[in-house]
């Protein structure tokens, strides 16, 4: 009985940490021979709010297991984010997925999100709290969503620009 209470806790633990949001939920049908058959998508981002971010795809007949799809998806496809003492992200920085651009550059304290639709999202749960960002090209939330985990994922710290280049932090200052 008592190794059935740890897991318990262990399981509610896990769900704490991570915060799941659905971007869409949409009603797919394919034609098949008998007519027509119908599932649901769901387009999920998983977050813990310090750095690490996912964007899931699910796909099944109900919505509930299109969701649950979509989050373990978005937890296999997580991403570290390099997050400032402002909560911003160090550098300006682009990003693209399939047809949509985003545009995302630091803000000072106090600015807050300012993103729309799934990049918004995303910022947030990735932890992300004064940010500049701007949707170009699609309005498809699911490519909008890449394009902000692409923009993301090729943010670099100081401390890695100089360890590449073979420097001391001081020396890129100047």
């Amino acid at each position: 009985m008592v190794s059935g209470r740890r897991k318990q806790t262990r399981a509610k633990k896990e769900e704490t940490t991570w915060q799941e949001r659905v971007i869409q939920i949409r009603r797919v049908s394919k034609v098949v021979k008998g007519g027509k058959k119908l599932s649901f998508r769901a387009i999920v981002v998983v977050g813990n709010e310090r750095g690490q971010v996912g964007v899931g795809v699910g796909k099944a007949s109900d919505v509930i297991g299109a969701v649950k799809k979509g989050v373990a998806d978005g937890k296999k496809h997580l991403i570290d984010i390099p997050i400032t003492k402002a909560n911003s992200i160090p550098h300006p920085i682009n990003g693209i997925g399939g047809g949509a651009k985003v545009i995302m550059r630091p803000a000072a304290p106090g600015t807050g999100v300012i993103a729309g639709g799934a990049v918004r999202t995303v910022l947030e749960l990735a932890g992300v709290k004064n940010i500049l960002a701007k949707q170009l090209g699609s309005n498809n939330p699911l490519n909008n969503a890449r394009a902000a985990v692409n923009a993301l994922s090729t943010l670099r710290t100081l401390t890695e620009v100089a360890e590449d280049r073979g420097v001391s932090i001081e020396k890129l200052y100047i």
